[in-house]
């Protein structure tokens, strides 16, 4: 017994050495970064980032592999199919622990993956063209209940965050306004900016330029308190519907079953660069709160969050 116990602990010994030896070769070879968003939204702006540090930090390609559509369950079910290996990694956004709500899927959001970290979270702008002829959102309420079924918001796609946001107010307020669902949200601001649509909740980083610029009015923000890149718009809570608060969070995720050491390892790279004073001053620019928590930490979040909004789904029932 006493030769199998050292055997054992032995062979333990060199399985774990040959593992914290691969982690610390890896990678050797291009890792292909998956965004199931158009590129130009939030979820690709920080991936783009994020892949330029790990690029720069491992000498090898950070491939940024944008695969955009059903609110990114494409990009999602091709990362869980992936080989865990490490060499493919997926940018989510919230819309991960949404979308299961919507429809039938063909992966299981917590157990098909490894999470490796929560990168950024940011509240969204409540956004109108400037040709609606509201300052606020008692005046928007007020229209639409005018207009039932005639005002038309847009969003990055049915299972995310603005969408939801969207759809708690439309809740909230007892209004009824048209969806139109894109494949990201680049494109759907830029059909906000060319008067297609006439309002959605859009990230603060992606739609930032356009208010600046005059050209998107915002009229709240989701967040529970005002923010500094623009505090002079108040809050939807404050504009009449206390607790209401709907932020948009991003994430990283490996296949299931990848090994713990590059889980680790990936964590405290992305961690590292989340930290860099000018990727740091970017994220603080644009409306952005830096996270770079533990994979643990990032699941907590996970299952908390596909808690809360399948309550708001199940109460919303959307049908757009």
């Amino acid at each position: 017994m006493t030769r199998v116990r050292i055997g054992w602990v032995a062979g333990s010994l060199i399985f774990a050495a040959a593992g914290d030896s691969f982690a610390q070769e890896y990678p050797v070879k291009p890792v292909r970064f998956v965004v199931g968003f158009s590129p130009g939204g939030g979820t690709d702006t920080l991936a783009r980032l994020i892949g330029k540090h790990l690029q720069e930090r491992w000498g090898q390609p950070v491939v940024i592999e944008n695969r955009p559509g059903a609110d990114g369950s494409i990009a999602t079910e091709l990362t869980a199919r992936a080989a865990p290996d490490g060499y493919t990694i997926l940018k989510i956004s919230n819309a991960h622990t949404i979308t299961p709500f919507q429809r039938k899927l063909a992966y299981d959001p917590v157990n098909d993956f490894a999470p490796v970290t929560q990168t950024a979270s940011t509240p969204n702008f409540l956004l109108i063209h400037p040709s609606l002829p509201v300052t606020n959102v008692k005046e928007l309420v007020a229209l639409a209940k005018k207009r039932p079924g005639e005002l038309t918001f847009g969003s990055s796609g049915t299972g995310t965050s603005p969408y939801l946001a969207m759809e708690l107010l439309k809740q909230m307020a007892d209004i009824n306004m048209v969806h139109v669902p894109y494949k990201g949200s680049a494109v759907a601001v830029a059909d906000l900016v060319g008067g297609h649509i006439q309002l959605m909740f859009g990230a603060i980083a992606t739609v930032l330029p356009h208010v600046q610029s005059k050209r998107l009015r915002p009229i709240a923000v989701s967040s529970a308190s005002r923010i500094a890149v623009a505090p002079e718009v108040p809050t939807v809570a404050e504009s009449g519907y206390p607790g209401f608060e709907a932020r948009t969070w991003y994430g990283v995720l490996t296949p299931a079953r990848t090994s713990a050491d590059i889980v680790q390892k990936l964590q405290a790279e992305i961690a590292l660069g989340l930290r860099q004073p000018e990727v740091a001053s970017y994220l603080k620019r644009v409306g952005f709160d830096a996270v770079g928590n533990s994979p643990d930490q990032f699941l907590s979040v996970i299952r908390a969050d596909m808690e809360k909004w399948g309550r708001v789904i199940r109460a919303a029932k959307p049908t757009n």
